[in-house]
């Protein structure tokens, strides 16, 4: 459809000189605009490949929210979100308006929803100069139906101008010429830069990390998924290269959502109308739901593939070990939303926390009290996979609170309170999943654990066979570790005895239990049983 700006209310954010404006185009106009235009490629299996240029991750250091008295007081202010000045922000608005208005390209514009749950949801605006932006945005959240245009307001609007750069960063006192900008006064993002679509959707999720909480839902980077009575829903939180994705998307139990939810007084529900998954190493055998999304309609990010076949080779990391694949929620046909029904649940069963434990300590598995849940959620302990963000290039362990800190727009403990009084009220059990190194550290060239091993494990859970096998506890974490499960390698289960260096063992197992507790002194909620449920020696 293409409309006129003033048509859409564009002359209020300064936008006078969009005359047509290409909004919310067919995926088959879209695939159409993005070959014509130059900017990608159709697959050999019909999805579209882009390249997302110099980004091929997200800039957080390049990520700011303007300092305004309407949400001041609230913010989590420091290097997850970076005071700007307004009249920063009103400069590289302007520039940005202004490259709008004079910029002959088309223009393509999204109207849609975050939010399956219509209590809390918000309608989104997203502007580009990219048609495969905008096949992104349109894949990424909730697609209206035709009607629901008509009288379209939105609560939120993002303006990307990939294209234009700060120059006068320096004088600014910005990391660099790129830049992503909330103003959440005014209910309006501005991106420069950078053309990486995951900016967009990590900026919507960031948004709703500071509305939904001041409502008392809890947002949360989380995964879910549900039995196929609908029922015995599961929620997997996690930080990019953990296995939310990939462990969410499951033949045997059908999918709400691989990323982001929020947990009402009513139940759970998904963000986004579509899913964003590592393609690296995709393998059809162990992934097939994800294999299977891929293909017209679905969007190929920063892949290498035969020029003359247009065959994909997601073995190749040469650009990035992020390439990424964005597809809608019915391309899942073992989905809740691809069966026909909204992406929502009523409340949880399980809580699984996964983490990427890159020195090899963690168990495979493990049972957490409340308290033990309470901290590991606070620590948030992974590890950062290589290519999700500029400059990592190895596995490095980190910690990012709530599984999900670049993310947090108000204060961990926030969320973290949101959680524990929902645990509490719902009786629901937690777990921690170890997806990462067992027995050695990732420095050491030794393997991850298996997928297939660790959907065993997931399995074990949510049968609840994993309470029926007799645990011991964990030396340094004082979590209650399975010694058989299944036909899973017994040793594999206790990393003490899979290690062949002890001494080795002993002093990476001391090392890490350190910086758990240096890490969770920032966070302490005033709770001596939460901080007395962490690890120690």
């Amino acid at each position: 459809m293409t409309i006129s700006g003033k048509e859409l209310g564009l002359d209020v954010f300064g936008l006078t000189g969009l005359n047509q404006v290409h909004r919310n185009l067919s995926i088959d106009d879209l695939i159409e605009e993005t070959v014509a235009n130059k900017e990608g490629v159709v697959g050999s299996n019909g999805a579209s490949i882009v390249d997302t240029g110099k980004y091929t991750g997200r800039s957080p250091k390049d990520k700011y929210i303007v300092d305004e008295p309407s949400s001041t007081d609230q913010l989590w202010w420091g290097p997850v979100n970076q005071k700007l000045d307004e009249k920063i922000f009103d400069e590289l608005y302007e520039k940005v308006i202004n490259y709008y208005n004079s910029d002959d390209s088309k223009t393509y514009l999204f109207d849609g929803f975050a939010g399956f749950d219509p209590n809390y949801s918000i309608n989104v605006r997203i502007l580009a100069k990219r048609a495969w932006q905008a096949h992104f945005v349109h894949n990424m959240f909730i697609r209206p139906e035709t009607e629901q245009l008509q009288n379209f307001s939105p609560d939120f609007t993002i303006i990307n101008a990939s294209s234009v750069f700060n120059e006068e960063f320096e004088k600014h006192g910005m990391n660099s010429e790129t830049f992503i900008i909330f103003h959440m006064g005014k209910r309006i993002a501005i991106i420069g830069g950078t053309e990486y679509g995951g900016e967009m959707k990590k900026g919507i999720f960031s948004v709703l990390h500071y509305l939904l909480p001041l409502k008392g839902v809890l947002s949360m980077h989380c995964s879910a998924n549900v039995d196929e009575r609908g029922e015995n829903a599961a929620i997997y939180f996690g930080l990019s290269g953990t296995g939310k994705t990939t462990l969410s998307t499951d033949p045997k139990r059908p999918l709400i959502g691989d990323d982001e939810h929020g947990w009402s007084n009513d139940g759970i529900f998904n963000f986004e109308g579509g899913c964003y998954a590592k393609t690296i190493n995709l393998d059809p055998e162990n992934e097939p739901d994800i294999y299977n999304a891929i293909r017209r309609g679905a969007l190929l990010e920063n892949v290498v593939f035969d020029q003359d076949t247009l065959e994909v080779d997601y073995d190749n990391g040469s650009k990035t070990e992020n390439t990424r694949v964005s597809y809608p929620l019915n391309y899942i046909d073992n989905s809740v939303y691809g069966k026909g029904e909204p992406a929502i649940s009523s409340h949880p069963k399980t809580i699984i926390f996964l983490t990427c434990d890159a020195y090899g300590i963690l168990p495979p598995v493990a049972k957490l009290t409340p308290e033990q849940a309470m901290y590991h959620f606070i620590s948030g302990y992974t590890a950062k996979v290589a290519g999700t963000e500029r400059g990592v290039t190895e596995p490095t362990a980190t910690f990012s609170p709530c599984f999900g800190g670049p993310f947090l727009t108000l204060h961990p403990l926030r969320y973290a309170e949101l959680l524990r009084e929902k645990m509490n009220k719902h009786d629901v059990p937690a777990y921690l999943v170890n997806t990462g190194w067992v027995g050695a550290s990732a420095q050491s060239g030794a393997k991850r654990i298996s997928l297939p091993v660790t959907r065993s494990i997931i399995y074990a859970i949510l049968d609840g066979s994993i309470n029926d096998s007799k645990c011991e506890k964990d030396p340094y974490f004082g979590v209650m570790v399975p010694e058989r499960l299944g036909d899973i390698d017994p040793h594999l289960l206790v990393p003490s005895k899979i290690w062949d260096d002890e001494n080795e063992y002993h002093q990476i197992a001391k090392d890490l239990v350190a910086k758990f507790q240096n890490n969770f002194d920032q966070y302490d909620l005033g709770d001596s049983q939460i901080r007395d449920a962490g690890p120690s020696y």
